[in-house]
């Protein structure tokens, strides 16, 4: 059952979270798997003769939000709303909040938050929009707030807030990330640690796509001085970062540079009678004869793990193995369809072994090979046979494994 959080994080300024807790959402935007759910993090800052309310909720859970702001403030006494992302997860709730505010507030965002706004919920609520340029500064209620642009991290119209004087930085979905944690901040290092592995499942599904620029944002964030400086980190879903600001977006950071845990290899394959599995096995083990540490994600007639999960373990693998069936003269659909997905979200210059298995014409090992080519990954050797494998294929397995050690070393 959803549930709301209300909290006073800070006394002076005065600060306020409003969190709703989504448990019921199975797939987030109609895609992917997260049982884990996630949050919906709205803040509202008092100011001497300003309230400003960042971000909102849901449209789905609109009574919920209101309730909570409801608990905190008078929605007519809101002089500002900052729109730092308009995805509808952050703006659903907008227009309900606009119409008990009596559209008072002067809204805040980019050109392009304008604009997506209205085309999601009509002309009248950026009627009163002040339109932003790249490192404005504003004077409200007596605190300046810097609004910074961030493109494509993970939409055009992203940006974030920093309230200088105070040193927050309001992120939205930059440090955010899937899961429900049981504290509302990073004080409790076991809840961090819990909580860390969904945002690497979140940065790779949702920011994936566009994982370059998470690098060059942050670059130009530090550049700035607002990371190192922020006294606190406020994002859209999941912990505010208190404790170590930093530590969100150093992390942010290692998976948009896909940088590797030591001998960890991601191994993926499905296997529809075992022929494949058989292969793998092999695989497996002469990798852990090497020292390396499998990963592995398997499609059979018994189990399908999601496909979230895997890009989750892409961008901390020193290499990831592929092992396909040939299934009607192409790749096992669902070996296809993970493939896909990695190559467009978590697209990085690691090396890939393909392993393969067929009945009576090989194709699957060709077909990865010419996906695999087409992206950064590094190409180290195709294994493809028919049937069982016999003695000499155990060896060409064997030895695939080796050139794939050797590329590593």
């Amino acid at each position: 059952m959803p549930n709301l959080k209300v909290e006073k994080i800070l006394d002076d300024p005065e600060l306020y979270i409003i969190r709703v807790d989504d448990d019921r959402i199975k797939y987030f935007e109609a895609t992917w798997d997260i049982p884990e759910g996630i949050t919906y993090n709205s803040y509202l800052l008092k100011l001497d003769g300003a309230v400003v309310l960042f971000d909102v909720s849901k449209e789905e859970y609109t009574e919920l939000f209101m309730e909570g702001l409801r608990k905190v403030v008078d929605p007519r006494e809101i002089t500002h709303i900052v729109t730092h992302h308009t995805e509808p997860d952050h703006t659903g709730a907008l227009p309900a909040v606009l119409e008990a505010n009596g559209y008072r507030a002067q809204l805040i965002g980019t050109t392009f938050a304008k604009r997506f706004l209205e085309g999601f919920y009509g002309e009248k609520v950026v009627e009163n929009f002040h339109t932003i340029n790249d490192g404005e500064e504003m004077k409200i209620g007596g605190k300046t707030f810097r609004f910074i642009t961030v493109p494509w991290l993970h939409w055009p119209d992203t940006m974030i807030t920093y309230v200088v004087e105070d040193k927050l930085l309001f992120s939205c979905d930059a440090g955010g990330g899937y899961g429900i944690p049981r504290s509302i901040d990073d004080s409790d290092e076991e809840i961090v640690e819990e909580y860390l592995p969904h945002v690497t499942k979140y940065i790779v599904t949702v920011i994936g796509h566009y994982h370059k620029y998470i690098v060059q944002n942050i670059k130009k964030l530090k550049s700035l001085g607002v990371v190192e400086e922020a006294r606190m980190i406020l994002p859209g879903h999941g912990l505010i970062w208190k404790k170590d600001p930093m530590r969100i977006f150093e992390h942010y950071e290692r998976v948009g540079a896909g940088t590797p845990t030591k001998d960890k290899v991601l191994v993926i394959y499905d296997s529809m009678y075992g022929f494949v599995e058989r292969r793998m096995k092999i695989i497996i083990d002469e990798l852990r004869k090497h020292g390396k540490k499998p990963v592995i994600y398997r499609f059979t007639d018994k189990e399908t793990p999601a496909v979230s999960d895997i890009l989750g373990d892409v961008p901390d693998s020193e290499a990831i193995i592929i092992g396909a069936s040939t299934y009607e003269a192409e790749i096992h659909p669902r070996i296809r369809y993970t493939l896909y997905e990695i190559v467009d979200k978590a697209n990085y210059e690691k090396p890939v072994l393909i392993v393969g298995a067929f009945g009576w014409a090989g194709v699957a090992g060709k077909k990865i090979e010419t996906l695999i080519t087409r992206s950064k990954f590094d190409h180290v050797d195709t294994v493809e046979s028919r049937g069982m494998p016999r003695p000499e294929d155990e060896e060409k397995l064997r030895e695939g494994v080796r050139k794939l050690i050797t590329w590593l070393s």
